[in-house]
């Protein structure tokens, strides 16, 4: 039977993941606990729960009347945290090509997920190693929130989309990934320069947010000489 995350687990499993992607930082104060409780729409005892578990990771430090401040040194600890640092993990240096940033519309995604609104921003770039080698073709659909509608003017907050998306509220908790495997369309082909009909690992991911907004649809072709799937099970 799956195990149900308890309220103060989920919250701890959010805040944990921002600290170790390098959203907060090392000595940053993290918000109070009213403010924590409002975000997240928890009491402050599920709040004060969440924290004791980051304290006893040793991702925090709790100081009573002072706060609670970040301990951990900004190092990823695993390959949860996207690609970027999964690589980076492996000894792989890699960089991003913006193709693309528009505002759009996507009604089917918004049916598809009950969306409110189907506008969106679009976000297309490809991912390239040090030599030029082009190794995904990600494609990225946020919500056009007010914070979030001048992008295609500004570009990307850090030249990231989770610093983006925080930034605009935005924090990832859980999501849906689908794998299978397709060739390039020519198009696609274009951009990763590979010729027409080359087989990639294609890849959609859903995200929500704690609260179940939506925040991401993903859509990533990936070169399987470069990446691979793995799966752990747990009775």
């Amino acid at each position: 039977m799956r195990r149900i995350s308890l309220k103060h687990e989920r919250v701890a499993r959010v805040l944990a993941r921002e600290i170790r992607s390098g959203v907060v930082r090392r000595g940053a104060q993290l918000p109070g606990e009213v403010e924590l409780a409002r975000r997240f729409s928890v009491s402050r005892n599920t709040v004060r729960a969440a924290l004791a578990v980051l304290a006893e990771d040793e991702l925090i430090a709790t100081h009573t009347g002072k706060g609670s401040y970040v301990l951990f040194d900004g190092r990823p600890l695993d390959g949860r945290l996207g690609w970027t640092h999964a690589l980076s993990e492996q000894g792989v240096e890699t960089r991003m090509r913006t193709v693309r940033i528009e505002r759009s519309t996507d009604p089917g995604l918004a049916s598809r997920l009950g969306l409110e609104s189907p506008r969106v921003v679009v976000i297309e770039r490809v991912r390239q190693l040090t030599d030029g080698t082009a190794i995904s073709l990600e494609r990225s659909r946020i919500p056009a929130l007010d914070a979030l509608r001048d992008l295609p003017e500004r570009g990307l907050d850090n030249g990231s989309i989770s610093v983006t998306l925080n930034r605009a509220g935005l924090y990832l908790d859980h999501c849906e990934q689908r794998l299978r495997g397709r060739p390039l369309t020519p198009i696609e082909a274009g951009h990763l320069n590979r010729p027409d009909g080359t087989w990639f690992l294609h890849t959609t991911r859903t995200s929500w947010t704690a609260d179940d907004r939506f925040a991401e649809y993903a859509d990533e072709l990936l070169d399987p000489d470069h990446y691979e799937l793995s799966l752990s099970y747990r009775s």
